[in-house]
Order: structure tokens, then C-alpha cells, then sequence
């Protein structure tokens, strides 16, 4: 009999090994995803401010982490009321989770979840935001914004996730969290200066370097099979649906691609590259939500509607003056929006178009339209008040020279001799 013990002693502690050095890899290419923001984003901007966009992507980790270690996570994972939570020292207690890896690195893989989330948001501010300003709303978005939301969809007593809204790696709560946070922001921001003539035409704003971009793009890419596999947090019993997770994963995102590609040379005459990738990118956003309950034709539809709604998204908010430089609101908010709808239309076992019941399709329309229109109104409000006490925007004169050269003191780009 204590032999017996002693087996299944083991074989406890081997399941916690092997999901422990799982959930790490998996976290460790989550955390790595920043650096594909970082680029990306880098990329498609001017190069006079190309520091500066690296700068707001290490206040995302450096001021968001620490704020989501100090207050956030104990606000989106301690004992809920369904709607808020709090829980400090939570690190060391039972989450009701029934994980088989230790809180704390729940919580580094967590972490990942809410520096994507803020890292979103810094694209569509880009080349026009003041750095103490950003660095506020960082601390907010981070310790109370995003828990918020991560409660209502993950905590085991979150109202959503009572209603049974199906959310698997965040569609909502990551991408549309951020993509309409991108969007208020860019609101109360404005546009570039000399993005926009008198009579409302666009003057175009290229990115200083796309073969940047597209490397950030490529390492979000390979980042995103952390992201979506990792979320089953546990490796042991849950092979078949990593499998599933993954092959989705990489379905819709080429579809997107497929997608974009072929609309932009049917609609302009050319390949756009620069859609191409953010169609990539809208297809793995619009599949993060489902890619736990949806077939891989299914997977494909998603991406190839991603595919060409980002490109519809991103003409629409450049035709009403909303200046987002990278496209976040597209392939974030929109997909994310997207994506977590078509949960309720293509699930296996609850979709409308496979069972014909639309009693899924409804949570997923109330849940992702709460999270939406939180992340809206609680950005445009703390922005708002930002702008009217200290500040949101970088003055003229920097806006024009660039923020690398004033408000960081260096040049991405040296003139050597």
C-alpha cells in the first residue's frame, strides 16, 4: 500500500513537471512577443521615431508588469464577486483554478497576456503621445483596466464566464480590450500633424522601414503558438487539444494572409505587403478566442474574413480621421470583435451554423461588446483627464523634429563618415 503511494506520489509530481516546463516554454514565447510588437510597430513608423516606440514598449513591461504583480493580478484571479476582485499575496494561496504548475508562474504567463494587451495601444498612439502621460495610463490599464476584464472572463466566478462566453485566449479580454482602447485613445490624441489635408483627404505616411516590421510580425507569428497552446496551461491529458489549438492557430492565420492578399490585389492592382501582414495578424486575433472549439474549416473561414475586414477597418478609421499608425484598431479591435463572435457561429458543439442554436452566439455578443465598450469608456475618460491636467500630447516643435531626438536624446539611425 505505501508503495502504491509512493507511485502515484511520482507520478503527481512528474504531471507537475512536465506542465510546469510547458507553461514556461509556452510563457517565455509569450513574453518574446513584445520584441514583435516593439519591431513591428518600429517599423511602421518614421524612422525619427522609431526609439521612441521601443521606449513605449519597455514602459509596457516595466511599469505594466509591476503594476499587474502589485495590484492586477489579484484583482483578475483573487475570490471574485463576478465582477471585481481583490487578493493580494494571492501568489501563495488556491485559486480554484485546479492548476498543476505553482501560482507564480501562472502569473508570469498571465503577465504576457497583459503587456499584449497594453502593447496594442501603443502602436495606435504612436509619434504624438507624451511619456509621462503614456506611462500613467500603462500603470491604470494594467493594474485595473485589464484585470477587470481578465475577472469577467477567467476567474472561475467571473459573470461571463458563468454565462459560459468561451474566450480561450483572449480575443475579447486581450485584443478587443486593447484594440478599443487603441481606439479611444487615438480619439482624444488626433491625428499626425500633416496627416490629414483641410478638405479631409489622407495624406499617406509610410513606415520608414517594412522589412522591420515584417520581421516583428514574423516573431508575433511564431510568439502566437505560445499564446494560444499555452493557454490549456497543463501539457499532460491535453495533447489532442494542443493539437487542435495549434493547427487552428496556423490555419487562420494563413488564410488572413491568403485573404489580404488577394483582396488588395483585386481591389488596388498591387499586393499590399504592409495588409498582408497585418491580415496575418488578423487572423491569428480573430481565431485566439475559438481555437479551442472550432474545426480547422471553420478556422480558415474566420481568418479569411480577418483577412479582408482589417483592410476594410483601416480605410473606414483613416476615412473618419482616427490616425492609427500601425493599424492596431483593425486587427485588434475589429478581429477581436470579430473573432469572439465567431465562437457563437462555428463551435462545434454550440455554434449557430453547426447546431443551429444561437444561445452561444448571444453570450459572445454580450460578452465581447461589454469588454469593448469598458476598454472604450474607461480610456477615453482617463485620457480626457490626462489631457486636461498635465497633458497628453508632445508639442508641436517635438512632433516635428521627432521624440527620439527631444524626448530621449538619441537617433535610431546614426550618418556615419
Amino acid at each position: 500500500m505505501e508503495e502504491l503511494t509512493q507511485i502515484v506520489a511520482q507520478q503527481g509530481e512528474n504531471i507537475k513537471a512536465i506542465d510546469t516546463v510547458w507553461v514556461a516554454l509556452c510563457a517565455a514565447l509569450i513574453f518574446q512577443m513584445e520584441g514583435g510588437f516593439a519591431l513591428l510597430e518600429a517599423g511602421f513608423i518614421r524612422g525619427k521615431n522609431a526609439m521612441s516606440i521601443i521606449a513605449k514598449v519597455l514602459i509596457d513591461i516595466i511599469f505594466g508588469g509591476l503594476a499587474f504583480y502589485i495590484i492586477g493580478f489579484g484583482i483578475a484571479y483573487g475570490v471574485s464577486n463576478g465582477y471585481f476582485a481583490s487578493g493580494f499575496g494571492i501568489l501563495d494561496g488556491d485559486l480554484g483554478l485546479g492548476l498543476t504548475v505553482s501560482n507564480k508562474l501562472f502569473w508570469f504567463i498571465q503577465l504576457g497576456f497583459a503587456i499584449a494587451a497594453i502593447s496594442i495601444v501603443s502602436g495606435a498612439v504612436a509619434e504624438r503621445m507624451r511619456v509621462i502621460a503614456y506611462i500613467i495610463y500603462v500603470i491604470v490599464f494594467c493594474a485595473i483596466l485589464y484585470p477587470l476584464a481578465a475577472n469577467w472572463v477567467w476567474n472561475p466566478n467571473g459573470w461571463l464566464a458563468n454565462m459560459g462566453f468561451n474566450d480561450f485566449a483572449g480575443s475579447a479580454a486581450v485584443h478587443a480590450m486593447g484594440g478599443f482602447g487603441a481606439l479611444a485613445a487615438a480619439m482624444v490624441l488626433g491625428p499626425r500633424l500633416g496627416k490629414y489635408n483641410k478638405d479631409g483627404s489622407i495624406i499617406p505616411i509610410p513606415g520608414h522601414n517594412l522589412p522591420l516590421a515584417a520581421v516583428g510580425a514574423f516573431i508575433l507569428w511564431f510568439g502566437w503558438f505560445g499564446f494560444n497552446p499555452g493557454s490549456t496551461l497543463a501539457a499532460v491529458g491535453n495533447w489532442e487539444l494542443i493539437g487542435t489549438v495549434a493547427v487552428n492557430t496556423f490555419l487562420a492565420s494563413a488564410a488572413g494572409g491568403v485573404a489580404t492578399m488577394t483582396y488588395t490585389k483585386l481591389k488596388y492592382g498591387l499586393v499590399d505587403i504592409t495588409m498582408v501582414i497585418n491580415g496575418i495578424l488578423a487572423g491569428l486575433v480573430a481565431i485566439t478566442a475559438g481555437c479551442n472549439v472550432v474545426g480547422p474549416n471553420s478556422a480558415i473561414i474566420i481568418g479569411l474574413i480577418a483577412g479582408i475586414l482589417v483592410d476594410v477597418a483601416v480605410v473606414f478609421f483613416d476615412k473618419i480621421k482616427i490616425d492609427d499608425p500601425v493599424g492596431a484598431i483593425a486587427v485588434h479591435g475589429m478581429n477581436g470583435l470579430w473573432g469572439t463572435i465567431a465562437v457563437g457561429l462555428f463551435a462545434t458543439e454550440s455554434g449557430l451554423f453547426t447546431t443551429g442554436s444561437a444561445s452561444q452566439l448571444g453570450v459572445q455578443i454580450i460578452g465581447v461588446l461589454a469588454i469593448a465598450a469598458f476598454s472604450f469608456i474607461t480610456t477615453y475618460l482617463l485620457f480626457t483627464i490626462i489631457k486636461m491636467t498635465i497633458g497628453v500630447r508632445v508639442s508641436r516643435e517635438e512632433e516635428l523634429a521627432g521624440q527620439d531626438a527631444v524626448a530621449y536624446g538619441v537617433e535610431s539611425y546614426s550618418t556615419f563618415e
